[in-house]
């Protein structure tokens, strides 16, 4: 959306702002205000487009909801089993999906880790209320998930049945997958057939192995060595039932096996999230608008040359010929990486203000001083 621009002459600047949120600081949406009001300090009246973005991870709903998006809500299964209210976000047939909302860390308990328990059930619950809302594309953002159930739940909420020798449904989580002997998937929701379901992450793990959802995130899940081995071993007898030619794919083993769950049973396509909501946000008419890109994240460091917004925007505006600076409030990558990912420049928050924390707390304030630094550098 154009904010407040003033008519302006032929060969005007415009501004796309298309930064990430900072994670901690500020929302995606708080960060184009922010550079957006220090930008005019400078240049009264510049013609500035705010496009939030996201890869796929937290906030993709809310970049979403910020490109005009209609947000609406739904009582699913937390990942605890719990009932929680998640958001998703639906225009013109199209529904974005962010997996956290239903069955992520983010809803854990502080301290309360739940490895071989935690379900993607609620996730499955989300994609069949925007079947029910009408969507013909769902686009679903994985990543931040509390559990490594190789989208058992998401599977079983669609009408999946998954039995044991005698016949009995598993229970949820990672851990219950030994036992799996059945995996009936003749009642999955009709409608499926009939969409297009987009795996939405910057994550293209396989499923198993030594760079596979149990070994690479399990930790940062609460898995211990124990807990990491039993559920690679869980992973691998469930795909050698579903079918292992998916579990090596790209992002198979993306929230902890859920792509692998979607790919194998549900037809859904993957690809790099930046990617696909720079598509859905329509990134591609403001950026051929635009004469400036102004992108950014939280910290700007070695991942993200690796599938994050910043990149994703900097590669896109490199193709068209614009010029690119990134906003951050920590900066971890030489000039000449900068300049290979098409970024000509980068403001960090940490060099106007060294303190760590008051550059978290303080993050609004500092950014309006680096835009106008950038307005100073670039449209004056």
């Amino acid at each position: 959306m154009t904010d407040g621009a003033v008519n302006q002459p032929a060969g005007a600047p415009r501004v796309l702002v298309a930064a990430d949120k900072f994670k901690g600081s500020l929302t995606a949406v708080q960060v184009a205000e922010r550079v957006t009001t220090g930008l005019r300090r400078v240049v009264p009246g510049l013609d500035v487009e705010s496009l939030p973005v996201a890869d796929g991870g937290d906030g993709t709903v809310a970049a979403a909801v910020a490109a005009g998006f209609e947000r609406r809500t739904v009582r699913v299964t937390g990942p605890l089993g719990e009932p929680v209210t998640a958001a998703y976000a639906l225009r013109d047939g199209t529904a974005v999906l962010e997996l956290a909302e239903s069955s992520g860390l983010q809803l854990l308990p502080d301290g309360v880790f739940a490895p071989l328990t935690a379900t993607s059930h609620g996730c499955g619950e989300l994609v069949r209320a925007a079947l029910d809302a009408g969507a013909a594309t769902v686009v679903l953002g994985i990543g931040g998930s509390a559990g490594t159930d190789g989208g058992a739940g998401l599977l079983t909420a669609l009408g999946a049945r998954l039995l044991d020798a005698g016949g009995t449904p598993l229970p949820p989580g990672g851990g219950a997958l030994t036992a799996l002997a059945t995996a009936d998937l003749t009642g999955l929701d009709p409608r499926l057939r009939d969409i297009d379901l987009v795996l939405a992450s910057d994550v293209d793990n396989p499923l198993t192995g030594p760079e596979g959802a149990a070994a690479v995130y399990g930790p940062q899940k609460g898995a211990g060595p124990a807990e990491v081995a039993a559920l690679d071993r869980a992973l691998a007898h469930y795909a050698d039932v579903l079918g292992p030619e998916f579990a090596d794919a790209p992002g198979a083993g993306a929230a902890g096996g859920v792509g692998y769950g979607a790919l194998v049973a549900l037809g859904a396509v993957f690809r790099p999230g930046i990617e696909v909501l720079l598509d859905v946000l329509g990134f591609a008419p403001a950026l051929a608008r635009a004469t400036l890109v102004i992108t950014g994240e939280g910290s700007l460091d070695a991942q993200t040359l690796h599938g994050k917004a910043p990149a994703g925007v900097a590669a896109a505006a490199r193709a068209r010929g614009v010029d690119v600076v990134a906003v951050c409030g920590r900066l971890a990558l030489p000039p000449e990486e900068l300049g290979r990912a098409g970024i000509r420049r980068a403001y960090p928050l940490l060099a106007v203000e060294p303190d760590p924390e008051r550059c978290m707390t303080h993050a609004g304030e500092l950014l309006e001083r680096v835009a106008e630094d950038i307005a100073r550098d670039f449209l004056t």
